[in-house]
């Protein structure tokens, strides 16, 4: 005898995978990658057979949960990048895959001491995220929000970074405020490292004279004692300003 799946046997197993993925990430970033399939079966309301027809391997079922989530974020940044202006879309980005890094760094350190990850289903969910990133980027430099010098793989490593240190801090508020202050960096109009005081002088060790009151460039002379004001208005009230009590 044939036996024929319906539609609702279909959603019912939908549901259950879902129901499986969705357990598997709590017990994943509470206990680490060593829970047993049963405990998670148990999490999810369901029987180990149902895990073991998704899933035929814990390796299988963490590929998947990394997926999910990594697709989730590239939901996040398409919907942000359709309903926002460029240069919100790419830092609410950043502080969405910031925000939840926390719940995929267990996941994270195992593939990256294995050698055999990443794989195909995994790979191919990375390289879209990849191709969101560089999206929002462009478009937030093309509208002049972030610097025109930052290419994708600078931002990833400052996420990176920005997430490693939001792990860090016990204190969550104070970390995202490291994180936004971190993130402010990517600005234009913020200070950088390369138009720092420091550098700009080493560049120019001689920089041009300014009068000592109103900052007016002064005219440099080969011979005689350097000037410190523009003239005698600047002079005297530098004058009265020493004398006042």
């Amino acid at each position: 005898m044939t036996t024929v799946i319906g539609a609702g046997d279909r959603s019912d197993a939908r549901r259950n995978r879902a129901r499986v993925l969705a357990a598997a990430a709590e017990a994943f970033a509470e206990r680490g990658l060593d829970v047993p399939l049963g405990d998670i079966a148990r999490r999810a309301g369901v029987g180990a057979g149902t895990v073991y027809r998704h899933f035929p391997s814990k390796n299988a079922l963490v590929e998947a949960v990394m997926t999910q989530q990594l697709a989730e974020l590239v939901v996040s940044g398409e919907r942000r990048m359709a309903r926002s202006a460029p240069t919100d879309a790419f830092f609410g980005f950043l502080l969405d895959v910031i925000g939840t890094s926390n719940s995929r760094v267990t996941v994270c350190d195992v593939m990256s001491a294995d050698a055999s990850w990443p794989r195909p289903l995994l790979t191919a969910t990375v390289a879209r995220l990849h191709q969101l990133l560089t999206a929002l980027l462009g478009a937030a430099q093309r509208a002049g929000g972030v610097r025109p010098d930052l290419d994708p793989d600078d931002v990833v490593a400052i996420t990176v970074g920005c997430a490693a240190m939001l792990t860090a801090r016990h204190d969550r508020a104070a970390g995202l405020a490291l994180v936004r202050l971190t993130l402010d960096g990517l600005r234009p109009s913020g200070p950088t490292v390369t138009e720092s005081r420091s550098l700009r002088d080493s560049r120019n060790p001689h920089p041009a004279p300014a009068c000592e009151d109103c900052g007016a460039a002064l005219t440099v002379h080969a011979t005689g004692r350097p000037a410190r004001y523009c003239g005698a208005t600047c002079r005297q009230r530098a004058r009265r300003r020493r004398l006042a009590p």
